[in-house]
């Protein structure tokens, strides 16, 4: 069975200022978080804009980042759709692209209760051979997957990890105690990342490593090896940026922070908008300030 472990970022797609995908810059992007030490990426995540692709951008985006990951780190693809029916049917196009992996969304089109939400993944883990992560983010999407939903997919072995975002840190625990090792179990929330690691987390898909790759890579190899004082010191450097990774902006605040840090486009699709006004100066001066905080930091490293 598959075990994905690390720091996986959840990719942000490139645009060109008129909106449509940049495949050169989104490859670059990608090529820096491998050689920054990620463990893995995922393509086409909410943060990527998935829902605002059409099959012909999703499949460019797919290719591009196997053809330039290059076999180095797993390449997982989200897969956010409405119906059943299309989900399985991406989910075979998706490993057909070269996806070795699924970030699975909830149904975006309608709440499922727990049998139906049981029923939305065993569907789409019946369709493909690609390892499942589920995406569970109940504050966006109203679909939890709590320990009960669990307990009925416990013998998928296509669903091997839970991308635990429900903001509930108690829920890492309550998942351990009911399943042991079964599932992989990843932070989804960057300001929870500390907190979760010391449950016993065993990875983290990540917005903001977007934006800091070495610097994520590692807060979360600290926080593995029980050095918790030198974490703390780092995440309460961060933690500010983090924020901005839960909010209902964080395509818009994480594009301006990656610009700001290494140049890449901000731009998004609409109907989100860039950034203007008090909302930009926020973002820019709270990712001014970790520049700086991070600089001072690593001048007293040296």
């Amino acid at each position: 069975m598959t075990k994905w472990t690390g720091v996986f970022p959840a990719v942000t797609t490139k645009l060109t200022q008129d909106g449509k995908v940049d495949i050169e810059q989104t490859k670059a992007s990608i090529d820096r978080l491998v050689k920054s030490g990620v463990s893995g990426i995922i393509v086409l995540p909410m943060l990527g804009e998935n829902a605002s692709m059409n099959m012909d951008e999703r499949e460019a985006v797919i290719r591009a980042a196997v053809d330039v990951v290059d076999g180095r780190v797993p390449v997982l693809s989200g897969l956010a759709e409405i119906t059943l029916e299309n989900a399985k049917k991406n989910a075979k196009l998706y490993e057909s692209f070269g996806a070795q992996g699924l970030m699975v969304f909830p149904c975006l089109g309608y709440k499922t209760d727990n049998r139906e939400t049981v029923a939305w993944y065993k569907g789409i883990a019946s369709a493909s051979s690609l390892p499942i992560m589920i995406y569970n983010n109940p504050i966006a999407y109203g679909v939890d997957c709590t320990v009960d939903v669990l307990k009925d997919l416990v013998d998928v072995p296509e669903i091997v990890c839970i991308k635990e975002e429900t903001g509930d840190i108690r829920r890492v625990t309550d998942m351990y105690v009911a399943f042991g090792d079964r599932f992989s179990i990843f932070c989804g929330v960057d300001d929870l990342i500390v907190e979760s690691s010391a449950l016993g987390v065993t990875g983290w898909v990540s917005g903001m490593t977007n934006v800091w790759p070495v610097e994520c890579v590692e807060l979360f190899k600290l926080c593995a090896e029980d050095r918790y004082a030198e974490a703390r010191a780092l995440y309460r450097i961060l933690t500010p940026s983090f924020h901005l990774d839960t909010h209902v902006k964080l395509v818009q605040y994480i594009k301006l922070a990656e610009s700001l840090v290494y140049g890449a486009p901000e731009w998004t699709r609409a109907p989100r908008l860039p950034l203007v006004g008090a909302e930009r100066d926020f973002v820019v001066s709270t990712i001014k300030h970790a520049i700086s905080a991070l600089a001072a930091r690593n001048k007293k490293a040296a």
